[in-house]
């Protein structure tokens, strides 16, 4: 078991940046990969960004790329979403995954999740 938790969100304006940070904890050893997915009302979830624990290459929604960047700490348990150059089609709340299986890491099917945070950014 992996329990990731996110935090960071907050209300910033267009063209503003954020960084979003997520701890993982439990079995952390097993984690091949970890994502940021986001979430907006009436809309389905979308996967923005993520990073193969052991080898730290990455993937970029391209709603995304040039804007995000997704990293991790040394110990490879803490991840983070840098937000640049915001806009209000960014607004969403914002989840953390990790996924023990390599297969599932290009897809949407992670096996744990975090609670979310929520991120607003006004015009």
């Amino acid at each position: 078991q992996v329990q990731p938790v996110e935090s960071g969100g907050d209300s910033v304006q267009t063209g503003g940046s954020l960084r979003l940070s997520c701890l993982a904890s439990g079995d952390t050893s097993s984690m091949k990969c970890m994502a940021w997915f986001r979430e907006q009302p009436g809309k389905e979830r979308e996967k923005v960004a993520h990073i193969y624990s052991d080898i730290g290459g990455t993937w970029y929604a391209d709603s995304v790329k040039g804007r995000f960047t997704i990293s991790q700490d040394d110990a490879k348990t803490t991840i983070y979403l840098q937000m640049t150059d915001l806009k209000p089609e960014d607004t969403a709340m914002y989840y953390c995954a990790a996924e023990s299986k390599a297969l599932r890491c290009f897809t949407d099917n992670y096996g744990y999740w975090g609670q979310g945070t929520q991120v607003t950014v006004s015009s």
